[in-house]
C-alpha cells in the first residue's frame, strides 16, 4: 500500500547519533549499567534567565515570519558581530528549527555536489543523498589526526570535474574535536574563491572552542562565499529548543538564497515556535551573566574532555586532541590482529564489542565517512557524570567550588574514572 521512494533503501538509516542514544536509553531504563560516550549533547542546566524570559513569553501564540522574528534577527546579527569580528545585519540573518534543517535546506536550494572532509558529522552526507546530490569525500588519516588537507582536497575536486560545488566544514569538529587555524582557513578561503566553491560553514561549536572565547570563521577570509550556520544547542545546552541560525552573504546572490531558504521554510516548518523565539532574544542579547555562563560551561568541558583524553593516550590508545566542543576520535589499528581474533574487523564490530563487554556505547568511525576497515570510534563526553539534570547540576556545583582540575575530577567524576577503567581492561586484554 506504502510504496515508499527508492531513496529509503537499506543504504540509508536513522541517524546513528540519534539511535545510539534511543539504544542507551533503552538500556538504563531497563537497568543495565553501561556509560554513555555515544551521544553528544551538552548537559548544563538552563540558565535562570532563559528560564525566566521562556515563562515570560508562553503567551506567544502567533505565526511569525518563516525567516524569523525581526528582533531576533537583529539580536543575532549583533551577537555574530561581536564574536565573529565582521558586520552581520538582520537581513542576513535566517532562524530555523536548528542548524540540521538549515543544512538540509541550504542544500536543497542549491543545485551542487557536496564535498565533505574525512571525518565529519553524521547527517550530512546523508541530507546530500535525500536530495539525490552526489557525496566525495576527503581521504583523511588518523596518521596525522585526520587533518583537512588542500592538497587532498585538491585532487578530489579535479576527480569531481565541473560543475557547482558546496565543500561543508566544521570547527570545532565533530567527531575529531579539532579546530581549524585561521592561517589555514585563510588558505583555504582563497582556494574556494578561485574555483568558486560555496563553502558551508557550520560553527555550531564556535562557542565551546576550549582556548578562546569564539573559533575564527572562514566567513573572516570569504564573506561572499559563504554561509555560517549556528544556534543555541552546544554553548547554552539548549538542543531541545531547536534554535538554529543562518548568516548569508550580503550580496545579490545572498538575497536570492535567503529567497529560497524562506520559500522552503515556509512550505515545511513555517516559522520557529513564537515562544522559543521571543526567549532567544536573552540568550543573544549582551547580557554577562549568559556570557559568564558560556565561558563557565567552556570550561568545564575542557577540563572533562582533555582529562579522559589524555588517559587514553596514557593506555597507548591513538586520539585525536580534543581543542573544541566535547569529542575525539580513538582508534585502535595496532590491536588489528588481536581484534579480528574476536570477531572485530571494522569500526561497527568494535563499537558493538565495547558495548556488550565492556558497557562502553560508542560510535563507529564509518558513520562520520572514515572507511569501515579502519578501527576508529567516535568518543563523546558530554554524558558522563552528567547522565540525569541533577547529576549536571551536581557537577557545575562542584566546579563553582573552586578547586584545581584535578581534584574536580578525581573526586567528583565516578563514571568518568569508570570508564577509563573499563578501557584500561580492554586494552590489557588486547595486549595479553
Amino acid at each position: 500500500m506504502f510504496e515508499l521512494s527508492a531513496k529509503f533503501d537499506k543504504r540509508l538509516e536513522p541517524s546513528p547519533t540519534l539511535q545510539i542514544n534511543e539504544r542507551v536509553n533503552q538500556l538504563w531504563a531497563q537497568g543495565h549499567d553501561l556509560y554513555h560516550l555515544g551521544f553528544g549533547e551538552s548537559r548544563f542546566p538552563v540558565h535562570p534567565k532563559l528560564q525566566e524570559a521562556l515563562r515570560a513569553n508562553a503567551h506567544q501564540k502567533s505565526y511569525l515570519p518563516a525567516q524569523g522574528l525581526p528582533e531576533l534577527r537583529v539580536t543575532i546579527a549583533d551577537f555574530y558581530q561581536r564574536h565573529l569580528g565582521f558586520a552581520t545585519h538582520a537581513e542576513q540573518v535566517m532562524i530555523g528549527p536548528g542548524s540540521k534543517a538549515l543544512i538540509f535546506a541550504l542544500q536543497m536550494a542549491m543545485q551542487a555536489d557536496l564535498i565533505l572532509p574525512t571525518p565529519s558529522w553524521v547527517s550530512y552526507a546523508p541530507q546530500a543523498e535525500l536530495l539525490g546530490r552526489n557525496v566525495y569525500f576527503v581521504p583523511g588519516s588518523m596518521a596525522d589526526q585526520y587533518a583537512f588537507s588542500l592538497d587532498a582536497l585538491d585532487e578530489t575536486v579535479a576527480k569531481i570535474g565541473n560543475g557547482p560545488k558546496i565543500l561543508l566544514i566544521n570547527s570545532p569538529n565533530n567527531p575529531s574535536g579539532q579546530v581549524f587555524e585561521p592561517a589555514f582557513l585563510e588558505a583555504l578561503a582563497s582556494y574556494c574563491r578561485k574555483r568558486e566553491i560555496v563553502l558551508l560553514s557550520d560553527e555550531i561549536y564556535s562557542l565551546v572552542d576550549h582556548q578562546k572565547q569564539a573559533t575564527t570563521s572562514i566567513a573572516t577570509y570569504y564573506p561572499e562565499g559563504t554561509v555560517v550556520l549556528g544556534g543555541l544547542s552546544k554553548h547554552l545546552s539548549l538542543g531541545g529548543w531547536r534554535v538554529g541560525v543562518a548568516l548569508l552573504p550580503k550580496s545579490e546572490a545572498g538575497a536570492q538564497l535567503m529567497r529560497a531558504l524562506k520559500i522552503i521554510a515556509s512550505e515545511i516548518w513555517s516559522a520557529l515556535p513564537a515562544p522559543i523565539q521571543y526567549a532567544a532574544i536573552t540568550a543573544y542579547a549582551d547580557d554577562a551573566e549568559i556570557a559568564g555562563y558560556v565561558a563557565e560551561c567552556r570550561k568545564i568541558h575542557a577540563i572533562r574532555t582533555k582529562h579522559l583524553w589524555s588517559w587514553l593516550v596514557e593506555l597507548g590508545i591513538d586520539c585525536t586532541e580534543p581543542m573544541g566542543a566535547f569529542y575525539m576520535l580513538a582508534n585502535f589499528d595496532r590491536w588489528r590482529e588481536p581484534l579480528a581474533a574476536q570477531g572485530v574487523t571494522t569500526s561497527v564490530d568494535l563499537a558493538n564489542y565495547l558495548l556488550e563487554t565492556e558497557k562502553i556505547a560508542t560510535l563507529p568511525g564509518t558513520a562520520f565517512g572514515i572507511p569501515t576497515a579502519e578501527l576508529s570510534i567516535r568518543l563523546a563526553t558530554s554524558y558522563l557524570d552528567m547522565e540525569t539534570d541533577e547529576k549536571a547540576e551536581s557537577i557545575l556545583s562542584a566546579y563553582r567550588l573552586g578547586k584545581n582540575p584535578e581534584h574536580f575530577m578525581n573526586e567528583h567524576h565516578p563514571a568518568t574514572k569508570a570508564t577509563i577503567q573499563r578501557f584500561a581492561s580492554f586494552v590489557d586484554g588486547v595486549n595479553s
